[in-house]
């Protein structure tokens, strides 16, 4: 069912279609027959189990790795290193529950709200009904304050005026009647006689009839779009990658070193011993510490945004943020206030002029829902709202969208006035006192506030004597005396100017997406310098018809589109998205399969339970200033764990090739398989602490991806660097004992990784960095003294088997361990330096 066919049909045929009478509504018995057939008035969004979200802690293949190396470390009998590694996986879990369980809470209350109701015509009597009752076919009461329930065809209505923001974004509210369109509404806005599931009613009364209900409205078929795709993030994509990278390179390496042994040493060859100390060497080569340095900083990062009221519903959306190259977003109550103000008024009497329009709006004083009344009630002084007050309406037209203006009779003092506003070609058209250049004057006053995005309202008036008012015809009379013309603004949020300028910082494109006016979208962009040219505006619709591949270069060009649908939100999202990571900020039902598809997807808190289901970060306050902050402390986290990566791929590659060549060329283990494990353990500590790190502003001026590429390519080359200086370590002292050569490679291996941190953490000279963080400065210390102590220690030479080291071996593997430092940041310098990447993304 196409719900625009039925703005052209007729009343009496749409009653007849759905076998229902207006004056007396549905039977209950056939209220219940249709309930079987249509389902319920509702849209059921999912509910997240707790149970669901802890094994959503499990979906990454560097877990899977983990409870590999659990495994392992259990056959091997080292009963510690399983211990930690367990303890690393409990802490990442549990800390990635906590925060995602706890978001979940927060958005489930946000959720509750009261089972809305509302008024049907059942067997002839008017009764109180929930919403979720209502079936095609009833016909329903609507008043000022009322969501509209279901998709209907209004029959009857007064004065009508509904807010579709929700739906399709525009800040105007639709004055709605019930006459049939001579041509069928392609869109929202453009269907004047049909009311959608969802919207607000400002203003007025009317019946209807219900078209359509839960998933078959208009919102249902949103929501049924946003469902057809399932979203893996930017971040999940890239560290798959290295789990891949990593378990190829180690099943590769091991099936050489096997291989090798086997033909190399055919008289000496222990089977078991070997396949011991490849397993070993197969958990030494896993980042085990990955998964807990990512949570604590993606922990961090949440718990800051927290501070700033977002609710991160994802964990790793923190660092997704960090990554996002265009951020798309509406304009209304995110750009402006989407609350109209009085701009400029054209006219020789203002204050008279700014008078009569506000008594134009009597007829809903009370309420003051409607945008421009409010605007102009506003705007009076209190004495003038007090005479306002107190004139009496003898009569009114509503706005009727034929005419487009409103037109009221009231008493002032002892005066009767009658009152016209509206658009000002209507009212100039009934005015007698207006010259052909004070026309062309107020034209092109017109459009110099068309052009700053002002929408504009005339007003005119004209003395009746009181003897006429009962046989006056509102919609018919002319002859008026124009007063001027009114315009107004949707003011522009202080931040939105702030928000233009920290974004070009951080390299971040905003593009605008509104369901509003070309011309409005234009000025508010234009404002906060965000295009050079209020012009520079594309339509929905035209992009729509347009070829794929202008499509995408109209994509490039344009940061502003306007009369934008769900469907055109969708298809701008997707194409962007093929190409960028793209952040989305969403508000309504009518943005849902956007925000299933954009790389992160924003809400604010009081969209829909659709909407807010398929976010993974929702503001608790609407500013985009608290996004572009989350951005920043994506970045952080980004530049954190591609530091801890780095540091550990060069470390574990170099440990790795080093100890398994070194195996072939001598008859001895060159590190014993629980030494081996145990330099795992004294190294990741620090390592886990890079997640609390100080970044370079550096990190944070460009969007950031995993380059898997790029990093493997730099960590072979450093690790290639630190297999040579192993090797240095096995050259001195594998003539000298089993037991020293163990013994001073694992204190050299461990000291290596060390310093290489303090390499590794900038790309520029590590003197000229800020300054390291007191955790891994503390727990960076603490590992040097127990890598150097252990081996003095008994329980360090009967459990792990070392032997004491000779203060002439210890200065030696310090110069060494300096030389190597100083390599590093060589090579590290020369490699940022050839790739031109300094200071851009990885």
């Amino acid at each position: 069912m196409n719900i625009f066919d039925y703005s052209t049909k007729k009343s009496k045929d749409i009653l007849i279609e759905l076998k229902t009478n207006a004056e007396n509504g549905l039977a209950e018995d056939e209220v219940e027959k249709r309930l079987k057939e249509y389902g319920p008035n509702q849209l059921m969004a999912k509910k997240l189990s707790g149970f669901k979200i802890f094994l959503r802690q499990f979906k990454s293949a560097f877990i899977y790795l983990l409870l590999i190396a659990i495994a392992i470390t259990l056959f091997l009998g080292e009963m510690l290193e399983t211990f930690m590694i367990f303890l690393f996986l409990a802490i990442n879990t549990g800390l990635g529950f906590y925060q995602e369980y706890r978001s979940e809470k927060t958005v489930r209350f946000l959720n509750q709200y009261a089972m809305p109701k509302v008024k049907a015509l059942r067997h002839g009597t008017v009764m109180t009904v929930l919403s979720k009752n209502l079936v095609p076919g009833d016909i329903i009461i609507l008043e000022t304050g009322d969501k509209v329930p279901a998709d209907v065809r209004f029959i009857e209505q007064n004065n009508l005026i509904v807010d579709e923001t929700v739906l399709t974004g525009e800040s105007t509210a639709i004055h709605k009647n019930e006459n049939v369109l001579e041509k069928k509404a392609d869109d929202y806005y453009q269907a004047v006689n049909l009311g959608f599931s969802g919207t607000d009613v400002l203003s007025g009364k009317a019946k209807g009839v219900v078209l359509a209900t839960g998933k078959n409205t208009a919102f249902g078929r949103i929501a049924k779009l946003a469902t057809k795709t399932r979203r893996i993030s930017d971040f999940e994509k890239g560290i798959s990658r290295f789990a891949r990278f990593i378990l190829k390179m180690v099943g590769l390496t091991l099936l050489i070193v096997l291989v090798a042994n086997l033909l190399i040493k055919k008289s000496s060859f222990d089977f078991i011993e070997l396949i011991v100390f490849s397993i070993a060497l197969t958990v030494s080569v896993i980042p085990e510490a990955l998964p807990l340095v990512m949570t604590f900083s993606l922990s961090k990062g949440a718990k800051r945004l927290a501070k700033r009221s977002v609710v991160v519903k994802r964990l790793s959306a923190v660092e997704d943020l960090g990554g996002i190259e265009i951020l798309c977003t509406d304009k209304t109550g995110t750009l402006t206030e989407n609350k109209l103000k009085v701009a400029n008024i054209y006219s020789d009497f203002p204050e008279e002029t700014l008078l009569a329009a506000n008594l134009a709006a009597a007829f809903e004083r009370k309420k003051k829902l409607e945008p421009f009344d409010i605007a102009l009630w506003q705007e009076l002084k209190k004495e003038q709202q007090n005479e306002v007050i107190k004139n009496i309406t003898l009569k009114e037209e509503p706005f009727d969208p034929r005419t487009r203006r409103n037109t009221v009779i009231v008493r002032r003092d002892s005066k009767i006035e009658l009152i016209t506003r509206g658009a000002p070609e209507e009212v100039l058209r009934c005015c007698r006192n207006v010259s052909r250049q004070e026309n062309h004057n107020i034209e092109k006053w017109i459009k110099m506030e068309g052009e700053q995005g002002h929408r504009v309202l005339a007003v005119a008036r004209k003395d009746v004597e009181n003897s006429l008012v009962k046989d006056i015809c509102l919609d018919k009379e002319n002859e008026y005396n124009f007063l001027g013309v009114i315009s107004f603004i949707d003011t522009i949020k202080s931040s939105s100017y702030e928000v233009v300028k920290k974004a070009d910082k951080l390299g971040v494109k905003i593009k605008i997406l509104t369901g509003d006016s070309a011309e409005v979208a234009g000025a508010v962009a234009y404002q906060i310098g965000l295009v050079d040219s209020s012009q520079q505006v594309m339509t929905g619709s035209v992009w729509q018809a347009m070829d794929k591949e202008k499509q995408v270069k109209t994509l490039e060009e344009y940061a502003v589109f306007a009369r934008v649908s769900p469907e055109h939100k969708y298809a701008i999202i997707e194409m962007l998205r093929s190409r960028y990571a793209v952040g989305f900020l969403g508000e309504g039902i009518n943005d849902a399969p956007a925000l299933k598809i954009a790389s992160v997807s924003i809400v604010v808190e009081s969209v829909s339970d659709i909407a807010r289901e398929e976010a993974d970060i929702i503001l608790l306050k609407k500013n985009l200033t608290v996004i572009l902050d989350g951005i920043e402390e994506g970045r952080k986290v980004f530049a954190n764990t591609t530091k801890y990566i780095k540091t550990t791929l060069i470390s574990n590659f170099g440990n790795f090739f080093a100890v398994a060549a070194a195996s072939l060329l001598v008859d001895f283990l060159p590190m014993l398989p629980v030494q081996i494990l145990l330099v795992n353990l004294l190294s990741d500590s620090p390592m886990i602490s890079i997640s609390t790190d100080t970044v370079d502003k550096d990190e944070l001026v460009a969007p950031k991806k995993y380059e898997v590429k790029e990093i493997v390519l730099f960590s072979v080359i450093l690790g290639a660097l630190s297999t040579v200086f192993d090797f240095i370590f096995f050259g001195l002292f594998y003539r000298i004992s089993p037991g020293v050569l163990q013994t001073n490679w694992f204190i050299g291996s461990i000291l290596t990784e060390l310093v290489l941190i303090f390499s590794i953490r900038t790309k520029s000279f590590f003197l000229k960095t800020v300054r390291p963080s007191v955790t891994l400065g503390v727990l960076t210390v603490l590992a040097f003294i127990l890598t150097i102590g252990l081996p003095f220690t008994v329980f360090g030479q009967k459990v792990f088997h070392f032997v004491k080291p000779t203060l002439f071996h210890l200065m030696l593997i310090l110069t060494i361990v300096g030389i190597y430092f100083v390599c590093s940041e060589i090579v590290k310098l020369m490699f940022y330096k050839r790739s031109g990447n300094h200071n851009n993304k990885l």
